[in-house]
């Protein structure tokens, strides 16, 4: 995802200096939103083994703008870092605590720009026996330092997709919208072994639950609280936006409460209480919706992932009664990890229904339809844009993914301990 070639970024003149706006050009378009989803989506598995893998516990309005990346996690944000500035893109990852960035020199990383510590007045290496570091899973200070020795910088290690990386720990100045926030811990990426095709470009913004994302480092100045609105995949040009703070958050949202997971405890655990197509509830397996913090059971709000995925009872279901009610005369066909294609020039105009997703708090999410059905633009096809989870990756956690999410407000209350959606239009 090089600058020069496949990001194009202008600043827009906004209402407001806090509502800052991001334009994101893909350069080649893809032939049809259907491909480059399915496209897209063929690193789920690594991002959904992430999502299900059991971990051990760890010790004003101000607006961002989100758009659109080429590998999950699929949403980038602009953010500046040190002094003077140093413009980074950084992924938009809800599922994850810590914030990172690839920094020179580092020969292994993706190509694309990197944070120069070296250039920034503000950075500081974070030594081993900074608190910070093992919250950070950093390496610990060796047991015969000598006192008068200065401290080796924190390291640490962080598998990411089917590759890991190798960072040391630092500080500097983050700047999100009009907002700079001093002395930030973040990872300086130097090292990274395996394939980068799924590492975020430059970088990551960690915007989890845990006590060193972004929301436990600015403490009082958000109060736990930010929302996102991702734009179509559909759209050539489109912009979103990430909201930081309980100011200018929509009045007409309806929450639900949010669950915690002490073996995952960065994930937005939601209670779904069940489906529906169109007027009709999915008949699932008594507790297929259960949230089980043992085995990780339940369902996950993420940014990162890019298609929803069910657990196998569950899809199955879902995909049941979603053909009976379509109906297609000539039956459905597979592509990439959608199962439920169909021939749009059989069924008639409006025949696909609505999937509402049904949660605790009374909230009904009934998803726009182009967040239910993915079209392809070059043939007369369509597909149920959602899929089973991979028996040999994920058996047990649901993930209501971006595809449908997008252009929905996602209010994420941590304070609250609640999640809320509304629609608004991201494009």
């Amino acid at each position: 995802m090089a600058a020069t070639t496949i990001l194009l970024l202008l600043a827009a003149t906004a209402a407001s200096a806090a509502d800052l706006s991001v334009y994101h050009n893909v350069h080649p378009p893809s032939p049809s939103p259907l491909e480059s989803i399915i496209a897209l989506a063929r690193a789920d598995d690594a991002r959904l083994l992430f999502l299900s893998s059991k971990a051990t516990a760890s010790p004003g309005v101000t607006s961002a703008p989100v758009a659109s990346g080429q590998a999950p996690p699929s949403y980038v944000v602009r953010a500046g870092l040190g002094t003077p500035v140093q413009q980074t893109l950084l992924a938009l990852d809800t599922s994850a605590d810590a914030t990172w960035a690839h920094c020179a020199p580092c020969d292994t990383c993706p190509a694309g720009s990197r944070f120069i510590p070296a250039s920034s007045s503000s950075y500081a290496a974070l030594p081993c026996a900074s608190e910070w570091c093992p919250l950070f899973q950093g390496q610990p200070c060796p047991a015969n330092q000598a006192a008068s020795a200065a401290l080796p910088a924190c390291a640490f290690s962080k598998p990411f997709a089917d590759a890991s990386f190798q960072a040391s720990l630092g500080s500097d100045t983050l700047r999100l919208g009009k907002d700079a926030i001093s002395n930030f811990a973040f990872g300086c990426v130097g090292a990274v072994t395996g394939p980068t095709t799924n590492l975020p470009k430059q970088g990551l913004l960690g915007l989890g639950r845990g006590p060193m994302s972004l929301l436990s480092q600015t403490g009082s100045r958000y109060n736990g609280v930010f929302s996102y609105c991702l734009p179509s995949y559909k759209s050539y040009y489109f912009s979103g936006s990430l909201r930081l703070g309980a100011a200018g958050q929509p009045r007409n949202v309806r929450y639900t409460p949010l669950l915690s997971n002490p073996h995952r405890p960065s994930l937005y655990y939601v209670n779904v209480t069940g489906l529906s197509v169109g007027r009709t509830w999915v008949k699932v397996p008594a507790g297929a919706f259960a949230f089980d913090s043992n085995t990780g059971a339940g369902t996950v709000i993420d940014s990162g992932t890019v298609i929803t995925r069910w657990t196998a009872p569950v899809y199955a279901a879902l995909r049941e009664e979603f053909r009976r009610q379509v109906g297609a005369p000539s039956g459905y066909t597979s592509l990439g990890a959608f199962d439920t294609c169909f021939n749009t020039d059989e069924v008639a105009a409006g025949g696909a229904p609505a999937v509402t997703l049904h949660m605790d708090g009374g909230v009904d999410l009934t998803l726009p339809m182009e967040n239910t059905l993915i079209h392809s633009s070059a043939t007369p096809l369509a597909c149920l844009a959602m899929a089973e989870a991979p028996q040999n990756v994920n058996s047990v956690v649901n993930v209501v993914a971006n595809l449908q999410q997008q252009n929905l407000r996602v209010v994420v209350d941590v304070a609250g301990s609640r999640v809320g959606f509304a629609r608004e239009p991201c494009n």
